[in-house]
């Protein structure tokens, strides 16, 4: 098999496998190509039951009309491209970016922050971080990542800073 057709035949095969985990969360006799899958049922997948960003993800893959988190199987196929070793930085920090925006205004202003913080590291009484350490760590990151000290991040800014951590890649 030549390497053209090795890719090919990798693609389908990722495209199968896709199919086949999409139709598992369907219901029986519903049609994968034309039923979308209820959000609640999307976040029963092992790789989001623990993601602390798990209806947010849902949210910015879902192309619903009626904004109710669905996931059609183009949804499905995206944000598992998205999330595949194969996505290239750039699709991971533009997804990255709009699952961290929570308003969906296009920047991380503090309160998206504050937001993403909470989801790292709890939001209980036993994990918040004080207002003052919130405060801090904010004031830090922006600091770090608002290059034209707007008080905001906006999504080129988010890339330069996710350019500089390797880790987050992988």
């Amino acid at each position: 098999m030549d390497s053209s057709a090795a890719r090919n035949h990798s693609f389908f095969g990722s495209c199968f496998r896709a199919h086949r985990r999409f139709s598992e969360l369907l219901s029986k006799n519903q049609d994968s190509l034309t039923t979308r899958v209820p959000q609640e049922k999307v976040l029963t997948m092992p790789e989001l039951k623990s993601n602390p960003f798990r209806q947010r993800i849902c949210h910015v893959f879902s192309t619903s009309e009626e904004k109710d988190n669905s996931l059609s199987f183009e949804d499905f196929l995206d944000l598992l491209s998205a999330f595949s070793d194969s996505a290239t930085p750039e699709i991971k920090s533009h997804y990255a970016f709009r699952i961290f925006d929570f308003d969906d205004d296009g920047t991380l202003d503090r309160t998206d922050l504050e937001h993403l913080v909470n989801c790292l590291t709890g939001d209980t009484p036993e994990t918040r971080l004080t207002p003052e350490e919130m405060n801090q760590l904010i004031h830090n990151i922006l600091e770090e990542s608002d290059i034209d000290k707007d008080g905001t991040v906006n999504l080129s800014e988010f890339q330069h800073v996710i350019s500089r951590s390797p880790d987050f890649v992988r």
